[in-house]
């Protein structure tokens, strides 16, 4: 008896998070459709045209944005970000720089500096309880 391997597929909102692009700005065709994980593994591997114009210029979604501006996503919502931005418009909050966003990047880079702290003393203690 041989046994048969189902396809797995995704929504098109789930691939295109794993893809990190705007679902509502990629191609009619992949929004109506459903991807499998070879397509997925084929699209990571060899980006349509497409796919490389939305990474590049966006609109790119609410993660994408925050990892560019070095916040976090629920900095963009206490800024007043809540929808997709381009490429261009997160230039431009970086050259603006206005007070919301010095105030979110202060508060990132000091979750930063505590988890570095805590990872730390977590490896100080693995390695007292080795000796």
């Amino acid at each position: 008896m041989t046994s048969h391997q189902n396809t797995q597929t995704m929504k098109p909102a789930t691939a295109a998070k794993k893809l990190g692009v705007y679902l509502e700005a990629t191609p009619a065709e992949f929004q109506e459709g459903v991807v499998s994980r070879s397509e997925l593994t084929a699209l990571q591997a060899d980006p349509p045209e497409w796919l490389q114009e939305l990474r590049r210029n966006g609109p790119h979604p609410r993660p994408v944005v925050a990892a560019k501006l070095g916040i976090s996503i629920s900095g963009l919502a206490r800024g007043g970000v809540t929808d997709a931005l381009t490429t261009k418009e997160i230039e431009a909050l970086k050259t603006d720089s206005p007070e919301w966003l010095q105030k979110e990047r202060a508060t990132q880079a000091e979750v930063r500096k505590e988890a570095a702290r805590i990872k730390d003393k977590k490896t100080e203690k693995d390695q007292k309880t080795e000796q």
